[in-house]
């Protein structure tokens, strides 16, 4: 019987607890959506309720989690969480260590999922691979290697909190699943006949997965909203290409639902802003993982811990 091991996943928007083998092939999983409200609390609540059954039905061998917000990574310890209160400063290792007994590594859940686009989805075969997610927030990994790239704990790379403009507004800011909403609807409303605006109607939140059909429908709202986020993605990847040189660059999260549209138009913003010698820059690529791509990335982290016999 091959080993097994449990991956973690904890969000702004929802907590993965998976199993998998050895080779980061997930067979057991429990889902569930996290209620900001609850805070920290509430999302260990749920972790206690959905671990200890995969636990005995699997005996993992190592716990791996990629956490939504910045960690130091040596000690397991959370800075902070920009989306869900109460984590800060929170030894979430060893938290996890008492109760499932086992060696645990915390990661960042951005640099998590680089690792696993970089050696199980778009970036295999590439080094440096730099990704970054757009989802309620934004996150950046690089990958060197095969290994994680580790800067000056808590932070590594920051790629939501770049700043776009003298003024302090960060990709996130701007960029982010939770951004674009509030952008259709700030948009939309003083114009409440267009394509756009007719799909989301009276609903408030998730405006976004709307994006798609109206680019499809050539919607003029739409097609200005991915100029602007289009443009301001290809800007603020341009530090990353310069500072990094990665061979491929690969991206997820909510947002790269909207798929080619949203790609081409930001590579396209990309080859703008590099030099000309890097032109057109990188390859930029849609993660192949989807969904699982932190879950995975945990898995792979845990599997690491194991072979290092890590105690953190």
């Amino acid at each position: 019987m091959k080993p097994h091991f449990l991956g973690i996943e904890i969000g702004g928007t929802k907590l993965q607890i998976v199993v998998g083998d050895d080779e980061a092939k997930i067979s057991d999983r429990a889902r569930f959506t996290v209620d900001k409200a609850l805070g920290a609390e509430g999302i260990r609540k749920q972790i206690e309720a959905g671990l200890p059954a995969l636990m005995a039905r699997w005996r993992p061998l190592a716990v791996g989690v990629g956490f939504g917000g910045p960690v130091d990574w040596r000690s397991g310890r959370i800075a902070r969480s920009h989306q869900v209160e109460g984590w800060s400063d929170f030894d979430l290792g060893g938290w996890l260590r008492a109760m499932a007994r086992v060696p645990v590594v915390v990661e960042n859940d951005s640099n998590a999922a680089a690792l696993a686009e970089a050696t199980h989805g778009a970036g295999v075969g590439n080094s440096p691979v730099f990704y970054f997610n757009l989802g309620s927030g934004v996150g950046g990994g690089l990958v060197v290697d095969g290994r994680i790239y580790h800067g000056l704990p808590p932070g590594e790379a920051e790629f939501g909190h770049l700043r776009l403009d003298p003024d302090g507004a960060t990709v996130e800011d701007r960029c982010s699943g939770w951004a674009i909403d509030r952008r259709i609807r700030a948009w939309t409303e003083p114009a409440p006949n267009g394509e756009l605006a007719r799909r989301i109607g009276s609903s408030v939140g998730g405006e976004a997965r709307h994006l798609l059909a109206a680019l499809e429908a050539k919607d003029a709202m739409a097609e200005r909203i991915m100029a602007e986020l289009a443009g301001d993605l290809g800007f603020a990847l341009s530090h990353a290409v310069h500072l990094f040189h990665p061979q491929v660059i690969v991206f997820g999260g909510g947002l790269s639902l909207i798929g080619e549209p949203l790609r081409a138009a930001v590579a396209e913003s990309l080859s703008k802003h590099v030099m000309a010698v890097f032109a057109p820059g990188p390859p930029l690529r849609l993660v192949t993982l989807a969904e699982d791509a932190v879950p995975i990335g945990a898995l792979l982290l845990a599997h690491r811990a194991s072979e290092k016999g890590a105690t953190r």
